[in-house]
């Protein structure tokens, strides 16, 4: 009898000594797991904007998986984005969303923030915050080496083209119009539609940021960057060159830790971000 109560109270003392890891009459076998997940950075972006977004067939040169798609994400938003979610300790999810419906996906929650190489203007800091730049983009207009404009070197030797950008950007609702007797043409839903435009003779020139320019010459070789006289250049404010990262407005947390971590890198990691984005874009004509 004393040996059965000696070995009833060895036990009852083990059983004390393991409760902080497994009490004894049963655990949440899931409490360190949950403990350890990370909390999920839900990113916006077009998947069709190179050289700031792509989607591919692959999972090469680091792309990220869409969510609810067979596809990759890559380019220099991905790239940014991984950077950041690893900086402030997050999981990244990629989506795959039209341009004019992001505003409305991060205001409602769907995702937690745009990176898709967005202006930071006036009117849409009415609707979203924005982070600090992630990329300074300068403002170009591209033509086909057979038009009438392919040496121009002024905003006035552009006169009377045929011409459009993509909607709902400073390239069309800002640049298109300094074109003297522009001939503005309804705005394509997309990026490589306006290259798709250009290609095809529909349009004697476009205009875009130097990074979409200089992806758009590696795939269409008669493309020709128009580099403008300094005065005589298109006129842009810091809004409309400067890129930055939209989120539902009052969500400071997540903001304030995007600026932190973006506050880690310089124009200059900026730029060679995206002069790798622009080697490894696929050369497909979208």
């Amino acid at each position: 009898m004393k040996k059965l109560l000696h070995l009833l109270l060895t036990a009852a003392l083990l059983c004390g000594m393991l409760l902080g890891f497994s009490a004894c009459g049963g655990s949440d076998n899931n409490a360190g797991d949950n403990d350890a997940e990370k909390p999920v950075l839900r990113v916006g972006m077009e998947c069709g904007y190179a050289p700031y977004n792509w989607a591919q067939a692959t999972d090469e040169n680091g792309s990220v998986p869409i969510v609810d798609s067979p596809q990759f994400a890559n380019g220099y938003d991905v790239m940014m984005a991984k950077y950041l979610a690893d900086q402030i300790g997050y999981d990244l999810e990629i989506h795959k969303i039209d341009w004019d419906s992001l505003p409305i996906a991060v205001q409602s929650g769907a995702i937690d923030c745009v990176i898709a190489g967005q202006s930071i203007t006036a009117d849409r800091l009415q609707t979203v915050d924005f982070t600090t730049p992630y990329y300074y983009a300068s403002i170009v207009a591209v033509t086909r080496d057979d038009t009438p404009y392919a040496n121009a070197t002024k905003v006035s030797d552009l006169a009377g083209a045929v011409c459009t950008s993509q909607i709902n950007t400073v390239w069309y609702d800002v640049m298109l119009p300094q074109i003297p007797d522009a001939k503005i043409q309804p705005a394509t839903e997309s990026a490589p539609q306006m290259l798709v435009a250009l290609n095809s003779g529909a349009v004697d020139l476009v205009v875009t940021d130097m990074p979409t320019a200089m992806a758009a010459a590696l795939v269409y070789p008669n493309f020709k960057l128009l580099e403008m006289e300094e005065g005589n250049d298109f006129e842009a404010s810091e809004e409309d060159i400067n890129i930055g990262i939209s989120l539902a407005k009052g969500n400071t947390e997540l903001l304030d830790k995007l600026n932190e971590a973006l506050a880690t890198l310089t124009p200059d990691d900026f730029t060679e971000m995206m002069n790798e984005a622009i080697a490894i874009q696929p050369l497909t004509n979208e």
